[in-house]
């Protein structure tokens, strides 16, 4: 997939550019729904079915107290669209100089800066430029005037409820995996890089991997059973998100940390991902750490027979 960070012409050899634009956090069914348009109006014209998205959400400029926890980081999206069809991932930097352009000033730059604009997907309740004053009927005025086609496509519905980044996470939230893999169409996995931690797990005889998940979605805390993923390489693990109430203060912060069951080595800066299986039992505050210790064992155990 071709990854077009900076501002400028998209050089794409003047293929045609079909564009689906949006957040797309979790690249949900409803996502999905506009990028099968996209891709299907880029194998009509022999051009390039491309997504275009922030490098944030654009709450943290415009409305910092509303921004959502993410359901994906961006390797993790990158990866879901290339694996959906998409060939071109646009990645505008969204600041405040961005937020204050108008609707027309918005698409003129992309239109200019794509070269030929053959179509642009959206969701039917798609809102864009300065104050979100833009809406689907002005993008097909604008495709009117710039001569590009412009599909507007309805809500994907789950159980009588609209498919939305939202309600996946509440799902993720509240520990419903089940549905939170209907609602994306494939399993969720929480994917984030291994930092460095207090080492805790290797002093009790279990080391484990801890994942940056600050501005992510996790789920409930807990002790679950999952499936790790790093470097292609796959294994059990025994996962503990919570707040570590044998060793920690009550002002400890979040933290989710995975024992990869039969692996050994550095997984330090290396991106880890989880699916989750089964919740095995609630966080708890042990008496001693020889108790913690023999609890972890049995998760492990337990870990490992599913």
């Amino acid at each position: 997939m071709n990854v077009i960070n900076a501002d400028g012409p998209w050089n794409l050899q003047g293929r045609k550019v079909c564009a689906a634009i949006g957040v797309f956090d979790g690249v949900h069914l409803g996502h999905q729904r506009i990028l099968q348009q996209v891709i299907k109006d880029a194998r009509a014209c022999d051009g390039a079915a491309a997504a275009v998205t922030f490098d944030r959400h654009p709450n943290e400029v415009v409305a910092p107290t509303r921004t959502p926890l993410l359901l994906y980081q961006y390797s993790k999206k990158m990866r879901v669209l290339e694996s959906l069809g998409i060939n071109v991932l646009r990645i505008i930097h969204f600041d405040r100089a961005l937020s204050q352009l108008s609707p027309e000033q918005f698409i003129g730059k992309l239109a200019v800066e794509a070269g030929e604009l053959e179509s642009i997907c959206v969701g039917e309740g798609f809102t864009f430029g300065c104050r979100r004053q833009g809406d689907v009927p002005l993008l097909r005025d604008l495709g009117a005037k710039m001569h590009f086609a412009v599909h507007a496509a309805p809500p994907v519905t789950l159980d009588g409820e609209a498919v939305s980044s939202t309600r996946v996470r509440q799902a993720i939230a509240s520990g419903d995996f089940g549905l939170a893999a209907r609602l994306l169409g494939r399993p969720y996995d929480l994917c984030a890089v291994v930092l460095r931690g207090a080492q805790l797990g290797r002093k009790l005889g279990f080391p484990t991997a801890n994942l940056a998940t600050r501005g992510l979605v996790t789920p409930p805390t807990g002790v679950y059973a999952a499936d790790a993923r790093v470097d292609g390489i796959q294994r059990r693990a025994a996962v503990n998100i919570g707040f570590r109430p044998t060793v920690e203060t009550k002002e400890s912060a979040l933290v989710v940390e995975a024992h990869l069951l039969d692996f050994e080595g550095d997984l330090y800066g290396r991106e880890l991902e989880l699916t989750f299986l089964r919740k095995l039992r609630e966080e708890q505050k042990f008496p001693s750490l020889d108790a913690l210790r023999e609890q972890v064992e049995r998760d492990i155990a337990q870990a490992r027979k599913l």
